[in-house]
């Protein structure tokens, strides 16, 4: 052994060894923590429901539920009854042996958990008829009253109640392809939404008594059932929206007859519940292109509110292919309705407000609608549908498929500020604009609820952007339209607040604190940066319309969106997704070192001292020129705007003896900019240089220039120009939270400090 040990010891493996064995035990592995990694470890595994492009797979499947109601609004006693009729459709793969279905208005049940949710007595302020709710008056009784499960042949169908879920238990499994059928009948309270809040309910008008109803999530309605959940049967908390099937639907609504309602679907009885005078407007306006045809003007409005009818009409509607049902009926209603070509496709663009929302809802609401269908349907697909219709309803916003809720009420003299105009115009098209997402394009609510959210707020940026192109007069002096998401700035105070109260947007709708910013803004923001500075217009609109048009009518997941990105642009996401996505990483890329430098044709000591480590013989050297840095004790200011040609021999015979022309090749100033990433995101570098003539150069560097070095990256800078400044994302285009290391020299930076807070006003 010792004979052994000493030719070991002797060897160069010996020492070899040796040194693996001393590194082997104060090194560490570690896992892959580059920001370029591929997603595997976030994304579902691609499958053949959902395949690897992002596309729906070779067996993916959906389930189909139809719905027949004859519904019953008491206007005096502000409740709602109804009988319905649903045929579910099987076709999955599985035996259903039970049906989940959502009851969502089982929230408003006095004791619902939902009631208790939250932490209370974190508020200093109260506003007078919170405190009446909370301790003053009884609370509101709502909730589902079921009154019996029925098959169609009149017996009873055994179900259990869970909170706002209802499971029924059906005498026989569904066999894939098979239909079943039953009825539910049912009636519940409708909430004052001035008192109790909600998205659905009644406004109560003190000056004539009317209520203005807008229902929706009235109706037991089927969960999803697919392959990525199973039954969707998460509990309704508030926040988390609908996740929903598509059907046919066939719905019977009895009103007061001198209600007007409108709905989702196409009304199917008009002679029936109009004036005479009335079904001449209605017919007209289907082919009234140029303006709106008022259908029931403010005159006879204020006509309707003094009736107060005791006779009842049936409203009969009908629709197809949609994922939901809503509603909204007054007396008090002025009506209005355009037609607009999109695409092949003829849509009405419909209006309905009470007076109240005059002068500004008939100036403005019904162009919302209709610019919303434009451009939406340039970015995504011809909207499908008959109509959109807007309502108006004070203090909400809210969508269902055809249908939507909208807030945006002038003073009592009519007048109106720009706040309350740009936020009635933005949120119509929010609204409008959830016809496509999630209504269409049918994303899981319940569970993610930026796939909705976040795509309609990107896509109404857009919309606002173009409204205030088309309607100049609306923005009156601006420059453009006002938007208050989408832009990158606007989003820096929420990524740069308290982290404590931040979630990545890839989390469920109840488990977060900031709602709006996180599901809505963030998300929007990041599909903008996404487009201007990532991708680029071109690639980046091609892959959302074909995301678009790929889950029309479909379930997609937060996969299904990444994969396809990417699949349609050939630009890898991946770092982008991580960051903006999965993480609540911040945006801070900054100026950390600017050195100017010449070369020589005589090392400096630190050139020297790297020769000698490589094992070159100073006295000796092949023909080399050397970099002079200005910190260098070596360094001459006077030969630092000298062509290198002047200050290096080698260099001169090198150029001569190529036959390159000195004058137009050979720049005289050199810089090393070394830009430094305390934040986590990546993100393309944008920079402006700035040159002693007056100049400026914006260079754009891919955000995969950090994918060795997460933390500082170098460029090189060569020019017949002296470089004086330096600036980072010069247009505020990247959401960068820390603007105080944006420039070099560092003095630069108040005014671009002050027209960043110019930028985020608002």
């Amino acid at each position: 052994m010792k004979k052994v040990s000493i030719n070991i010891k002797n060897s160069l493996a010996f020492l070899l060894i040796a040194s693996f064995m001393v590194n082997a035990q104060v090194q560490k592995g570690h896992t892959n923590k580059n920001k370029f990694r591929q997603l595997y470890d976030q994304f579902a595994d691609p499958n053949k429901y959902h395949n690897a492009s992002g596309a729906p797979g070779v067996e993916y499947y959906q389930q189909k539920v139809d719905y027949k109601m004859d519904i019953e609004l008491d206007d005096l006693n502000s409740m709602l009854y109804g009988e319905e009729t649903i045929k579910y459709h099987n076709n999955s793969p599985d035996k259903i042996t039970y049906l989940w279905l959502q009851l969502d208005q089982n929230i408003r049940k006095k004791d619902a958990p939902n009631l208790e949710k939250n932490s209370s007595g974190n508020s200093v302020t109260q506003r007078p008829s919170s405190f009446v709710r909370s301790f003053v008056k009884d609370n509101f009784d709502g909730g589902f009253n079921i009154d019996w499960v029925r098959d169609l042949d009149g017996k009873p169908l055994s179900f259990k109640i869970n909170q706002t879920m209802m499971r029924i238990d059906v005498p026989k499994a569904i066999a894939p392809g098979q239909v079943f059928e039953f009825k539910i009948k049912w009636w519940y309270n409708i909430n004052n939404r001035m008192d109790y809040g909600g998205r659905s309910g009644y406004e109560t008008f003190e000056n004539d008594s009317n209520k203005v109803y807008t229902i929706a999530q009235f109706f037991p309605r089927l969960c999803v059932y697919n392959d990525v959940e199973g039954w969707q049967n998460y509990q309704f908390w508030g926040n988390g929206e609908f996740a929903l099937e598509f059907g046919d639907y066939e719905v019977n609504i009895t009103v007061p007859s001198d209600h007007i309602l409108e709905a989702t679907g196409s009304l199917q009885n008009p002679k029936e519940v109009l004036t005479r005078e009335e079904f001449k407007r209605f017919q007209d306006s289907n082919s009234s292109y140029d303006k709106p045809i008022i259908i029931v003007n403010q005159e006879e409005a204020l006509s309707k509110e003094l009736l107060f009818s005791k006779s009842k009409s049936i409203w009969r509607f009908r629709a197809k292919n949609v994922r939901d049902f809503a509603f909204a009926s007054s007396r008090k209603f002025i009506w209005e309705r355009q037609a607009v070509n999109v695409g092949k496709n003829k849509v009405i663009a419909v209006s309905i407000y009470p007076k109240e929302g005059n002068p500004l809802w008939e100036e403005y609401s019904t162009k919302a609608v209709i610019q919303t269908l434009k451009t939406y349907s340039k970015f995504t697909f011809d909207y499908p549908y008959p109509k959109a219709v807007s309502v108006h309803a004070r203090n909400i916003g809210m969508e269902y498929p055809m249908i939507c809720f909208n807030f945006g009420r002038p003073e009592e003299d009519g007048s109106y500020s720009d706040r309350t105009k740009f936020g009635m115009i933005s949120v119509i098209i929010h609204e409008v604009g959830h016809n496509y997402f999630p209504m269409i394009v049918n994303s899981d609510e319940r569970q993610w609820g930026w796939m909705d959210e976040g795509l309609d707020t990107f896509v109404q940026y857009l919309t606002e952007q173009d409204f205030g192109n088309s309607y100049p007069e609306s923005i009156g002096g601006l420059e453009k339209y006002p938007s208050r998401r989408g832009a990158a700035s606007k989003i820096v105070p929420y990524m740069a607040g308290n982290q404590d109260f931040i979630a990545p947007i890839m989390s469920n709708p109840e488990n977060v604190y900031q709602l709006g910013p996180n599901a809505y803004a963030k998300p929007a923001t990041a599909l903008n940066i996404l487009r201007e500075t990532v991708m680029g217009h071109e690639a980046f609109d091609h892959a959302f319309k074909t995301y678009s048009k790929r889950w029309m009518f479909k379930h997609p997941t937060p996969e299904d969106f990444f994969r396809t990105m990417e699949d349609a642009s050939a630009i890898d996401l991946d770092w982008f997704w991580r960051g903006w996505f999965y993480s609540t990483d911040v945006v801070d890329i900054g100026v950390k070192n600017v050195n100017q430098y010449y070369f020589s044709d005589s090392p400096d000591q630190k050139a020297k001292s790297k020769l000698e480590s490589y094992g070159y013989d100073l006295e000796n050297l092949p023909d080399l020129i050397f970099k002079i840095d200005q910190d260098s004790e070596s360094f001459n200011p006077d030969l630092i705007d000298k062509n290198p040609v002047e200050n290096s021999k080698i260099l001169k015979d090198y150029l001569l003896e190529q036959a390159i022309d000195i004058k137009t090749e050979t720049p005289k100033y050199f810089y090393e900019v070394e830009f430094e990433k305390p934040g986590g995101l990546v993100m393309p570098l944008i920079v402006e240089y700035k040159y002693s003539d007056g100049s400026t150069e914006r260079i754009v560097y891919p955000a995969q220039l950090w994918r060795k070095n997460d933390s500082s990256v170098t460029k090189i800078i060569a020019s017949n120009k002296e470089l004086i400044g330096v600036t980072i994302d010069p247009d505020f285009e990247t959401a960068d939270v820390n603007i105080d290391n944006n420039n070099w020299p560092k003095q630069e930076a108040p005014s671009d400090f002050d027209r960043f807070k110019e930028k985020i006003k608002g």
